[in-house]
C-alpha cells in the first residue's frame, strides 16, 4: 500500500524552529517529486515546497523562501522540511504529497497521486 506518514508538527514560539518528516512506504522516491502543502483554517491549501528526487530540483513559495529548507534522503525514503524563523502565519496543517516528477505543478510534479494525513504546526506569537 502506498502511504506517506508525516511527523514533527507541534507548538513552537514565533522565531523558533521545527523539522517535519515525511516517510514514504509502498513506493520508491526515484523519479518522484515529494513536497509539502499547508492549509490554515479558512484558507485554501497552498504549496510550500517540493523536491524532485532524481535531480534535487526544489521549489519554495515566496512566503517561506530563505526560512524553510527541504531535503530528501532517497535511501531512507524520507523527506524533511526544516522550518526556521517561524511566524504565526506559518501555522497550519502541513501535508506531505508525492507524485511523478514533472513541471506541471510547482515545477516539481507532473501530478500528485499520494497525500499524507497531515501534521499540525502551531506558532504562538
Amino acid at each position: 500500500e502506498v502511504q506517506l506518514a508525516e511527523s514533527g508538527g507541534g507548538l513552537v514560539q514565533a522565531g523558533g524552529s521545527l523539522r517535519l518528516s515525511c516517510a514514504a512506504s509502498g513506493f520508491a522516491f526515484d523519479n518522484y517529486a515529494i513536497g509539502w502543502f499547508r492549509q490554515a483554517p479558512g484558507k485554501e491549501r497552498e504549496g510550500v515546497s517540493c523536491i524532485a528526487s532524481s535531480d534535487g530540483n526544489t521549489y519554495y513559495s515566496d512566503s517561506v523562501k530563505g526560512r524553510f529548507t527541504i531535503a530528501s534522503d532517497n535511501a531512507k525514503n524520507t523527506m524533511y522540511l526544516q522550518m526556521n524563523s517561524l511566524k504565526p502565519e506559518d501555522a497550519a496543517v502541513y501535508y506531505c504529497a508525492a507524485g511523478p516528477q514533472g513541471t506541471n505543478f510547482l515545477g516539481c510534479y507532473r501530478y500528485i497521486d499520494v497525500w499524507g494525513q497531515g501534521t499540525l504546526v502551531t506558532v504562538s506569537s
